[in-house]
């Protein structure tokens, strides 16, 4: 049905246009090609004839985008991929230096503070042996004071047990006095009493 209205629109030739779209339909007509013309061309990339020119033009393009690269694009990465590198081993080289520096400082710290530690042992000691002599000291003079203080003890128990000793020789011979005048009625002498008691 749709083949027989294009057959029957054919032959009868183009049809009249709207009001108003004439000029736009003569146009049409106008700018239309031939089917057959058209389907030769194709497109210009499979087209033989246009490859010395598209090869040309991709030279040149080529040429003109690596002189670009190799001039500009190129020297600046370098540039700065060298100094990235020159940065990071300035870097590492000041790491490893301040690394060096603290195990230098650190060395030192350890040799102060062994040397500290020697210094207290060395003062303790030395309290420690003064303060044992002090004692020392002290313990034989208040040993020294205690003997002094026995001997005087001593000497006064003595002299103290002497004149007992004489007030019980002295009582003894006033007892046996009594006891002579009391059972006999008369007092008796010295010699008797000496005598008696010799």
């Amino acid at each position: 049905m749709a083949m027989q209205t294009e057959d029957h629109t054919a032959a009868a030739g183009p049809m009249p246009a709207a009001p108003g779209h004439e000029t736009a339909a003569v146009g049409a007509h106008e700018g239309a090609t031939p089917a057959g013309e058209h389907a030769e061309g194709g497109l210009p990339q499979f087209d033989f004839s246009w490859w010395p020119g598209q090869i040309a033009w991709f030279l040149i393009i080529f040429f003109v985008v690596l002189a670009f690269m190799r001039l500009f694009a190129v020297p600046k990465v370098g540039g700065t991929i060298d100094a990235r590198e020159g940065k990071i081993a300035g870097d590492i080289a000041d790491a490893r230096r301040m690394k060096d520096e603290a195990d230098a400082q650190a060395q030192v710290a350890a040799a102060e503070a062994a040397q500290a530690r020697a210094a207290a042992q060395r003062v303790g000691a030395e309290a420690r042996a003064k303060a044992q002599a002090e004692i020392a000291a002290r313990l034989a003079e208040e040993e020294a004071k205690l003997a002094a203080t026995g001997a005087e003890a001593e000497a006064r128990i003595a002299k103290a047990r002497e004149a007992a000793m004489s007030n019980v020789a002295g009582i003894a011979a006033d007892t046996a006095a009594a006891i002579v005048q009391k059972l006999t009625g008369k007092s008796a002498t010295a010699a008797e009493l000496a005598a008696a008691k010799g």
